[in-house]
């Protein structure tokens, strides 16, 4: 057995409405769920992106269908990388940059692919990066 991908990436934001803003505004992100102070989810592909409250999820036991949610919460930058399109590359190098989003590194990766990096407001790491880092093909 192996795992098929990855479903969920979690990242932590104690100020929910402004990662909600970033994730949904700047990102492009659709909001699936929201629970504030706790959390809010983005569907993002096959995948699903979900940003805590540490403040919440560390401290306040939940449940679903009555069995527990493992308490957790990471302090500090964590980071997530966006697959996107290699010709779709430059829209987003302006895209974020018409925000106010400066890019804090842009990358030529020497086995193939490219990644621009910014902070979301929490400070997570944000990339977009292209297939070719990883050595995939861009998707149809």
């Amino acid at each position: 057995m192996q795992p098929q991908g990855v479903l969920e990436t979690a990242l932590y934001c104690s100020d929910l409405a402004a990662g909600e803003a970033f994730y949904r505004d700047v990102v492009g992100l659709e909001p699936i769920a929201r629970q504030p102070p706790r959390h809010v989810f983005f569907r993002c592909g096959e995948g699903v992106l979900l940003l805590f409250n540490p403040d919440v999820t560390a401290t306040e036991q939940t449940e679903v269908a009555g069995a527990p949610i493992p308490l957790h919460g990471a302090r500090g930058p964590g980071h997530v990388a966006f697959r996107v399109q290699a010709a779709e590359l430059p829209g987003w190098r302006e895209r974020l940059a018409a925000r106010g989003f400066s890019l804090e590194s842009d990358v030529r990766w020497p086995g193939g692919g490219e990644s621009v990096y910014v902070r979301d407001p929490a400070g997570n790491s944000v990339e977009f990066a292209t297939a070719a880092l990883w050595g995939l093909a861009d998707p149809a």
